[in-house]
């Protein structure tokens, strides 16, 4: 039993550039066109940051649950925000990230080449991220245990930063830590409503872009 437990883990592991690959198609059919994001969610294997029992649903386009209420946000979602926090930089900069979850949207960032700090308030889901980003080999981002609301004003400003759940209002502290010229996205509403939202700083101020309909997990204040 032992054996054939391993031979279908190794036969996944085959397949695995596969099925990345036809994610990729899948989300360039999307609407996903920057080359960049596509190349970083080839290269990331999303199985990974999983729990092994959902491997085989790595690369469908859901949302799957990694424990504690959170949850691993769908590809196409991941790319979407990536993009448009990218969108109009040759290089990704600096990117504050809140909410780092299992991991996986950090390591799309490393891969686009962004220099990444993340926040996490649960620390057993971050443990859980930097084992994660271990077994990918991707160990280059400043993962920090504390409130996202706060960001990290000792390290800022920001070239972006990336929101991976749902406030009601963007936190004063995180547009302050936006540098001039950078991105702000993330979801705003409540659990029935929520939509994504572009923040762009400008020499002029704040201009804000509404995007599409959207379902996260909500931005709680605090750590644990």
């Amino acid at each position: 039993m032992a054996q054939s437990l391993v031979a279908a883990g190794n036969n996944y592991g085959m397949l695995s550039e596969r099925t990345r690959m036809r994610m990729v198609e899948r989300l360039r059919q999307q609407g996903i066109a920057d080359e960049r994001v596509l190349a970083a969610m080839f290269e990331v294997p999303r199985h990974l940051f999983i729990d092994q029992a959902l491997a085989t649903r790595a690369y469908d386009d859901v949302s799957l649950p990694i424990g504690q209420g959170q949850t691993i946000s769908q590809p196409l979602t991941v790319a979407r925000m990536t993009e448009k926090l990218l969108e109009g930089r040759a290089m990704p900069g600096k990117i504050l990230e809140i909410g780092t979850g299992c991991g996986y949207q950090t390591a799309v960032l490393l891969k686009t080449g962004a220099q990444v700090f993340s926040i996490e308030r649960l620390a057993g889901i971050l443990d859980k991220a930097r084992q994660n980003l271990r077994n990918a080999k991707l160990v280059h981002a400043r993962l920090v245990h504390g409130d996202g609301h706060l960001g990290l004003p000792d390290i800022a400003p920001f070239d972006g930063i990336i929101i991976t759940a749902a406030a009601r209002q963007v936190p004063t502290p995180l547009l302050e830590q936006l540098a001039e010229g950078g991105r702000l996205i993330l979801p705003v509403g409540d659990q029935q409503e929520q939509h994504l939202w572009l923040y762009e700083k400008t020499t002029e101020g704040i201009r804000k872009t509404k995007l599409e309909a959207a379902k996260f997990v909500p931005l709680l204040p605090g750590k644990q």
